[in-house]
């Protein structure tokens, strides 16, 4: 498992786990980030409904997550990123 925060190449640390709250069962499930691109669906361990993310957002961890996805934060912070993310 990845530690709770990571270090990618020279760039600023990014959180690598965030809690997914699922928006009908309020389940709450920690979940590992992918690093290189974001989550476009994830099913909820507790209802078995499947997460998708809501407008304007680029994968489930922005939308239902404690922390948004790995690309966004290395945007926010300035650092340059190679992967994909639809907020980029």
């Amino acid at each position: 498992m990845f530690p709770p925060r990571m270090q990618m190449n020279s760039a600023p640390a990014i959180e690598a786990q965030s809690t997914l709250t699922c928006p009908h069962c309020g389940h709450q499930a920690v979940e590992v980030m992918p690093t290189d691109a974001c989550q476009f669906s994830c099913e909820c361990r507790g209802c078995g409904v499947v997460l998708k993310p809501l407008a304007g957002d680029c994968g489930v961890f922005c939308s239902y997550g404690s922390h948004p996805c790995p690309p966004l934060q290395l945007a926010r912070s300035g650092a340059a990123f190679s992967g994909s993310c639809g907020q980029i």
